[in-house]
């Protein structure tokens, strides 16, 4: 009798990234020698710093080890310094390093909730949230934002409504992917109110920090004393120092048995990369000179590609206020087909762009189908260009499937 194997329905039920599943359509393209100028994911073309790399090659051991499962104690402190430069006071015990920034929401999501239980999440949403859920268990309640205010934060009642007794946390990523906006003071302190009115964890994803268009930085969770025990922060050296293959990133919390219980599932794999620790050290160190500058050219970029997108008829968009991404409402009915269509269809001079359909980025079903999200990763130069195309391919598109 022939055995009939079974995959998990864990697994099954996890969806794909809409980041990376177009990429063997824009694959095709290239093999038949068009141009793809990718937009569709935040994979930035600035340079990582060389010290990094030079740390790398100065390894002197003869063999690699493993770090502890905690993280280098080199690494902690440089991570340690890194927040001290923001006025955030952290002692060693309150950090672990993760292997990236991903690696830490997963295992926050394990410890803050068991399955079944509930976390709300703002929508448009960054879509490995949705992954995360799958895999922990963890029933996502959407709050859904609107494009035509900027994706800012409805009122605490609107909020408060999606509470139930299943509610463990409140997942917050400021600056956000895939919005690109910047929660005030009076917002945060919105979601302080209710962790402290109904016993929540606040889960916040805190990896583009420093990429605010106006002020030095977004405010921290860390920044409220008054729900030290209540807060965890995910943290990662990919997008301010351009090392996104590097793996590093961090889990805070001041709450010692989160951190303590965090630490048995990096016990279980093993440690984080030895080497990039050692690379990570420097910059955490050294920090704010480097990120102020590329501060200031992602405020370039962001100009250009706002800047096309409010000259093109029908398309409802407001200004970034953070990271390095805009969500975009198109006078089309499904960004899905219209993405599939630049990259299989559409070329101009023997170039086109890709962008990501914002559908995925949504748990409530329906929403986001007229929708892109453009991440400004590309030199002004090529976001030039990449924009022109954009806008003559969204033109012709019209035209054909009105």
């Amino acid at each position: 009798m022939e055995k009939q194997f079974r995959i998990s329905k864990r697994a099954l039920e996890t969806v794909a990234s809409p980041i990376r599943k177009f990429l063997l359509f824009a694959d095709a393209a290239k093999k038949k020698g068009i141009r793809v100028y990718h937009l569709n994911i935040g994979q930035p073309d600035l340079e990582t710093p060389k010290s990094f790399l030079e740390n790398i090659k100065n390894f002197k051991e003869n063999r690699i080890e493993y770090a502890p499962s905690a993280g280098l104690l080199r690494a902690r402190e440089a991570w340690q310094k890194y927040y001290k430069n923001w006025n955030i006071n952290l002692s060693i015990d309150e950090i672990l390093i993760m292997t990236g920034g991903s690696e830490a929401m997963l295992f926050a999501f394990l410890a803050l909730a068991d399955f079944g239980d509930e976390a709300i999440i703002f929508e448009p949403l960054y879509s490995s949230y949705k992954m995360l859920a799958t895999m922990t268990g963890v029933k996502i309640i959407p709050v859904t934002l609107k494009v035509e205010n900027g994706f800012h934060l409805p009122s605490l009642a609107e909020i408060e409504a999606k509470i139930s007794p299943r509610t463990k946390f409140i997942v917050v990523c400021n600056p956000n992917n895939p919005t690109g906006t910047v929660y005030n003071e009076d917002e945060m302190r919105t979601i302080v109110q209710l962790a402290l009115k109904h016993n929540l964890f606040i889960l916040s994803d805190e990896t583009y920090r420093e990429f605010v268009f106006a002020g030095e930085r977004a405010i921290s969770f860390l920044d409220f004393p008054e729900i030290s025990d209540n807060v965890v922060v995910a943290d990662s050296i990919s997008k301010r120092f351009n090392s996104c293959g590097a793996r590093i990133g961090a889990l805070i919390s001041r709450n010692k048995e989160i951190i303590a219980n965090v630490l048995k599932f990096a016990q279980c794999r093993l440690s984080s990369p030895t080497l990039e620790q050692l690379g990570s050290i420097e910059l955490l160190e050294n920090s704010q000179g480097y990120t102020k500058s590329i501060n200031e050219e992602y405020k370039k970029r962001k100009e250009v590609v706002f800047r096309a997108l409010q000259s093109m008829e029908g398309v409802t968009c407001l200004e970034p206020e953070g990271a390095f991404y805009i969500i975009a409402k198109l006078p089309i009915e499904n960004s899905e087909d219209f993405v599939l269509w630049l990259l299989k269809d559409f070329n101009l001079n023997g170039k086109t762009v890709m962008v990501t359909p914002a559908e995925d980025f949504y748990v409530t079903e329906g929403l986001g189908k007229n929708e892109v999200r453009i991440a400004y990763v590309l030199n002004t130069t090529d976001l030039v260009e990449a924009m022109e195309i954009f806008k003559k391919g969204l033109t012709e598109y019209k035209i054909k499937y009105k």
